[in-house]
């Protein structure tokens, strides 16, 4: 019994830590994701049967590797045992974390927001920012609105917590807030200014967004792909054309206009895709555009992780890196196979 609980904690653990990595992937599969969620879940069944005394195997398993899996797997055994204690130790190991704290957000995601209720309405108004930010993100999350604290959360003291206020009243199209998203666009931390640009563009308010949107996607950072898809939906499409276009022409941003490409919808692009495949710099971003435009490629075998594979110069651009890029001639293959391109 007690091997068999340690194996529940133990692929709990790595089966979270690897749905959060391929949800991570642009973009990610849906289907491979379903099938690790199904996985995650029957070890969850495990540790809810063996019950406590599962608890010495979850806490050796942080106490090895205090990563974010094992972070979800505490927070998750906390919460579905209802221990105020050990949901205590949660929140302290989240608050050491860097960035997110992804692992203890990940836990109050994949409990009912029926559950972790009291515990959101507790840290949505407390005084520790960290608590008001696991707060603000379970309401993300789950989809749930503060109401009338939500005034409040996006004007927070604490740029962490009011970021998630922003991006929560995006998602919630809290249209009562909608000056004080406008305002945030002068906020002084990045990720505020983001998210309220990001929450302003689903408001239908996109022309005041964007150009915010379009700084964060042309830095290619953390949030490019997300700022990337809302500039697109901020303006219209002769205007998105012609910015992508000024994006082409510089290397430094050339990616991010082919990755755009894949966001427009428009499938009459692929021989054009298929050219900048052929192209180290560009394959990766346009493989992704590929799987947006063409789900059904994800089957047809057209890509590698190993890009040596494809010739000396991708070998020479990406060294021993992993880095999934598409066979060009395979997917011009396939394209003419299917009748999506005619030479």
């Amino acid at each position: 019994m007690p091997d068999i609980v340690r194996q529940h904690a133990e692929e709990a653990a790595f089966f979270w830590a690897q749905r959060d990595m391929l949800m991570t992937e642009d973009p990610p599969d849906v289907e491979v994701v379903a099938g690790i969620d199904k996985r995650l879940e029957a070890n969850l069944d495990g540790l809810r049967i063996a019950g406590p005394a599962a608890w010495p195997f979850i806490v050796a398993a942080y106490e090895d590797f205090p990563e974010k899996g094992e972070l979800f797997l505490f927070t998750w055994m906390a919460i579905e045992q209802a221990d105020k204690e050990r949901i205590a130790e949660a929140v302290e190991f989240g608050r050491a974390f860097s960035g997110d704290a992804c692992g203890l957000v990940g836990a109050l995601a994949w409990h009912r927001a029926e559950t972790i209720g009291p515990l959101v309405r507790e840290w949505i108004g407390a005084a520790d920012a960290f608590k008001r930010f696991l707060g603000v993100s379970a309401c993300i999350e789950h989809g749930v609105d503060p109401k009338q604290l939500l005034v409040r959360l996006v004007r927070d003291p604490d740029a962490r917590a009011r970021a998630a206020g922003l991006r929560l009243a995006g998602k919630l199209n809290r249209t009562d807030v909608i000056e004080e998203l406008a305002a945030a666009l002068q906020d002084t931390d990045e990720k505020a200014r983001f998210w309220a640009a990001w929450a302003l563009t689903e408001l239908g308010s996109g022309d005041l967004a964007t150009p915010e949107l379009r700084r964060v996607a042309a830095a290619n950072g953390p949030e490019a792909l997300t700022a990337l898809r809302a500039a697109i939906k901020a303006s219209p499409d002769k205007h998105v054309r012609a910015w992508m276009g000024g994006l082409l022409k510089t290397p430094e941003t050339a990616s991010i206009a082919v990755r755009g490409a894949g966001m427009l919808g428009d499938k009459t692009i692929l021989q054009w895709l298929i050219h900048q495949m052929r192209n180290p710099v560009l394959a990766p971003a346009a493989g992704a555009a590929l799987l947006e435009l063409f789900p059904e490629a994800r089957d047809a075998d057209l890509f590698t992780t190993e890009p040596s594979q494809i010739g000396q110069a991708f070998e020479e651009h990406f060294g021993d890196a992993m880095m999934r890029v598409p066979f060009a001639d395979k997917v011009k293959e396939w394209a003419r196979h299917y009748g999506h391109i005619s030479v």
